[in-house]
């Protein structure tokens, strides 16, 4: 992404000081390389020769041993396959699996090596139907049983046959060696090796297989000693690591050793699993360097014929330890030098830091780089012929709260980068800029003045543009669409706008295609009257007939029991559908509704649809009341009288709004009382969004609190939003009274919430409003509720 930032100041002087911090790089860069020309050569060879040669030869011996164990497992499965043919010549079609039991047995009690064994024969080879039988050891015991006859339909077995079907040309045996995996009947981890059986005529009569027990594999390469802390490894197939490390006694650091040895994919140069592997000279011995945890190890490896990787790992410390005397000679110059150009690079920096903290702090914006709201004020006084355009994305906080905020950033960067692009390929765009402005708004500043027609054309260009861009978030497509308002210092009634009204003018404009749900305005004072008229006129009329025709619904957001980890409960969140059944947020008819004195009917419509849904349920239910509610007595017989049934009425929960003024607290005392009769409960809404007036708390008698989600989003990034939390949920605890936290919108902040002992969560973390019941928590595994 390219971001352009022009900043003011003394340019000569900024130069300079770039020019000074260039010079300190090149001196040190000079530095060490002066320092570490010293002469260590001699020293270095001789050990580093020394060494290699140690760690060759002791590697060379160990790989030498695992492919002897590798043919005696091949040998000992060869015999296998060979006993099992001549069973099947002697006793073709009445074959008895008490012989191949004892096969088996006395097979694995004369290869000590091997754990287990295998025999499976194709259906009517060795007798009628498939015939398959196991052996392993159990302690001091050889256990054998007789494999399910659905075998053949398993998919190891049908890609065993696919694998050994075919020998390459001039192979006597050819063999397969699994990668390592959990083996359920003896509840442990092997490698197996298997290995057709043939008839006479080449014909596949089977597969037989020996289990190698992961725990002997590491016994086997546990005995490689180079130096004190040297470790050796097995890697299978697919790249499951196999060490002497699972016996270490740092378990951390084993870990991360073996972490960093199957990230490196040294097995690369094995054949893919899926081929059959056969008996061939290993491959010669290669060497890297691996860096875990600060420390750099020596790994050596090669295949081995079974077509894993065996490797040893030296600690490369160890290695060099002949040289310490020397490298801390080089340390000690390293630390004088160091430490001068430390002292020049701090006077030179505490010399600009003042004046870059101020310019990026005061005039850019720290997600986009771009320069910001400040910056562009500055512009505007400073240019007295402009145009502006005012761009706001439309649904950012349904993006927010869907998706969680890193989303969001990540649609302001490829917006305000898409844009960026579009203004350097624009004739003047030189003279043009983009602006990051607060939330999720981003203000393009032209030069010059511009008519009405050419600022059409701006916006119009501009959305095409936007509606082109597709964002990709975790493999989901997010269309964009943006609402614009612009303005001009020459207006469309020919008057001169000053500068500086450039951006409240702008703003007027946006909110006007805002309310109009139009992509764009151009702003012109004589518009505003009738255009707030007729946008009042227009809702008043839409939620009219919402109400006529049943189009006001509610929607239930889950509210779950941070103890249980189970919803709980419901929050009746009420809902405008349009003629095409699409919900409309509330913030869009409520405030009409209150003009034009349809807010007591769209009260009663959301308690009479709310109290229908949840009559045929046993969950908890929450409805929304304002303070007009509260002090409506009429509301409050139709309360009383919608709740007769008590086992309904106890599950019912009335929230009201912190944030509104209550100034007559015996109405609304009173209607408190009179529900809590018939066993509802009270919450306060929104705790915390305002001035938390804890007098609510005290005078109302409530039982919930829910804190609002200004606290709660801001839980892992403000240690201030954290402090009033605790002492909210402090003061609830000592009151008795419960809470719930609002916008839980991630695992972390839902980690927070747990954390501070609050009561129930509801949020995008949990799930969103809905038409419908949604009783299971949307979160990952990483949210659920620990054991």
């Amino acid at each position: 992404m390219k971001v352009f930032l022009k900043m003011p100041g003394n340019m000569p002087t900024q130069r300079l000081i770039m020019l000074v911090l260039s010079l300190l790089v090149v001196l040190f860069i000079m530095g060490m390389l002066l320092m570490s020309r010293l002469n260590l050569d001699f020293a270095q060879q001789a050990m580093a020769e020394l060494r290699q040669r140690q760690i060759i030869d002791t590697f060379e011996a160990n790989l030498d041993r695992i492919n002897a164990h590798h043919l005696k497992m091949e040998q000992h499965t060869v015999g296998l396959a060979r006993t099992g043919e001549l069973f099947q010549r002697l006793r073709q079609g009445g074959g008895n699996s008490a012989q191949l039991e004892r096969m088996l047995r006395e097979g694995l009690q004369d290869f000590p090596d091997a754990h287990g064994s295998g025999v499976w024969y194709q259906p009517d080879t060795f007798a009628p139907g498939p015939v398959g039988v196991i052996a392993y050891r159990q302690g001091a015991d050889i256990l054998t049983t007789r494999a399910s006859s659905d075998f053949t339909e398993r998919d190891w077995y049908r890609r065993l046959l696919d694998q050994l079907g075919s020998p390459a040309m001039g192979e006597l045996r050819h063999f397969h060696w699994t990668a390592a995996y959990f083996k359920r009947r003896i509840d442990d981890v092997v490698i197996s090796l298997s290995t057709p059986m043939r008839d006479a005529s080449g014909r596949m009569l089977g597969i037989v297989s020996t289990d190698w027990l992961a725990d002997d594999i590491i016994r086997l390469i546990s005995g490689v000693e180079v130096t004190p802390g040297n470790f050796s490894f097995i890697l299978d197939s697919e790249n499951r690591n196999l060490s002497s490390l699972a016996r270490a006694e740092n378990v951390e650091r084993a870990q991360q050793l073996m972490e960093a040895i199957t990230a490196a994919q040294l097995q690369q140069a094995v054949p893919a699993q899926d081929q059959a592997i056969p008996v061939t000279a290993s491959p010669a011995m290669q060497q890297q360097t691996l860096e875990v945890a600060g420390e750099q190890y020596a790994l050596f490896y090669a295949t081995t014929e079974a077509g894993m990787v065996f490797g040893i790992g030296v600690p490369q410390a160890e290695i060099d330890a002949v040289l310490l005397p020397m490298r801390e000679s080089n340390l000690r110059i390293v630390a004088l030098i160091g430490s001068i150009l430390i002292l020049l690079s701090a006077l030179i920096l505490y010399m600009i830091a003042g004046t870059l903290r101020q310019l990026r702090n005061l005039y850019t914006d720290p997600l986009t780089q771009l320069p910001n709201r400040e910056r562009l004020l500055v512009d505007l006084r400073r240019r007295p012929s402009a145009s502006l355009v005012l761009m706001n994305i439309d649904g950012f906080k349904e993006i927010n709260d869907f998706y969680g905020h890193q989303c969001g950033d990540h649609v302001i960067l490829t917006l305000s980068a898409r844009l960026q692009d579009y203004l350097q390929s624009q004739p003047l765009s030189g003279s043009g800029r983009l602006y990051r402005m607060p939330a999720d708004e981003l203000a393009i500043w032209r030069p010059g003045q511009a008519d009405e027609a050419r600022l059409v054309r701006l916006a119009q260009g501009l959305q095409d543009l936007v509606g082109s861009l597709r964002v990709q978030w975790e493999e989901h497509d997010i269309t964009l669409r943006v609402s614009m308002g612009l303005a001009s210092t020459r207006m469309p009634d020919g008057e001169k706008l000053p500068a500086e009204r450039l951006l409240p003018s702008a703003n007027i404009a946006l909110e006007h295609a805002r309310l109009a749900q139009v992509g764009y305005r151009v702003y012109d004072p004589a518009d505003r009257a009738r255009e707030n008229y007729e946008h009042n006129l227009v809702w008043a009329n839409k939620l009219k007939l919402a109400l006529e025709e049943d189009r006001l619904v509610p929607f239930f957001q889950p509210i779950m029991n941070l103890a249980s980890g189970r919803i709980e409960k419901f929050e009746c969140l009420v809902r405008m559908l349009d003629e095409h059944g699409e919900p409309i947020s509330p913030a869009m008819f409520l405030p009409i509704a209150r003009k034009i004195r349809l807010y007591r009917s769209v009260t009663r419509c959301m308690i009479d649809l709310s109290l229908q849904w949840f009559a045929t349920n046993s969950y908890e239910f929450s409805l929304n009341l304002s303070t007009e509610d509260l002090l409506d007595p009429d509301l409050h017989d139709f309360i009383v009288e919608r709740l007769q049934d008590r086992s309904l009425a106890e599950r019912v929960i009335f929230e009201v709004l912190e944030s509104e003024s209550i100034e007559n607290y015996e109405p609304v005392r009173l209607f408190i009382d009179r529900v809590k009769v018939l066993g509802c409960r009270v919450a306060i809404d929104d705790f915390g969004s305002g001035y938390s007036n804890f007098e609510h708390l005290l005078r109302l008698n409530v039982d919930l609190i829910k804190i609002d989600g200004s606290l709660i989003r801001q839980l892992d990034t403000d240690s201030n939003a954290m402090t009033l939390t605790q002492g909210i949920v402090r003061f609830a605890h000592e009151l008795g009274l419960q809470t719930v936290a609002e916008f839980v919108h991630s695992p972390a902040i839902l980690a927070q919430v747990r954390a501070l002992g609050i009561d129930f969560a509801q949020g995008a973390c949990i799930g969103m409003p809905a038409n419908a019941l949604v009783t299971e928590v949307v979160t990952v595994d990483s949210l659920k509720r620990p054991d």
